[in-house]
């Protein structure tokens, strides 16, 4: 009986996994070792939920308030957790010119503010 990825994380809860057998099902070789998951399969099942729909919206913090029904700010901080949580892409804290343009778009910032900072 095959068990996809979601079960699996139920399962074992907050327990770390290590996958110590693999099965080619093509082929049927079968192979042995000590294997870690990948990364965004060790998130919590919530947070791959979230990484999900993130890339079917295609990175749209709009599309993501739409969903999630919560704020921009709301998004950016879970975004931000996750991604200490993967730990394995540096990430810069400044912040990038969509931001700055949807925050004029949504009417938190002036375009003065948004021209000021799309300048440093």
């Amino acid at each position: 009986m095959t068990k996809d990825w979601q079960e699996l994380t139920r399962m074992s809860g907050e327990e770390t996994i290590k996958i110590e057998r693999v099965r080619l099902e093509k082929s049927g070789i079968t192979i042995e070792g000590d294997f870690e998951l990948p990364p965004l399969a060790r998130l919590p099942m919530e947070d791959q939920v979230f990484v999900a729909a993130f890339v079917r919206s295609h990175g749209s913090i709009k599309q993501m308030e739409k969903l999630f029904g919560v704020s921009y700010p709301t998004i950016k901080s879970r975004l931000n957790k996750i991604s200490r949580q993967l730990g394995f892409v540096e990430i810069s804290m400044s912040e990038d010119n969509t931001d700055i343009l949807d925050q004029v778009e949504r009417g938190e910032i002036s375009v003065e503010e948004a021209v000021r900072r799309l300048k440093k």
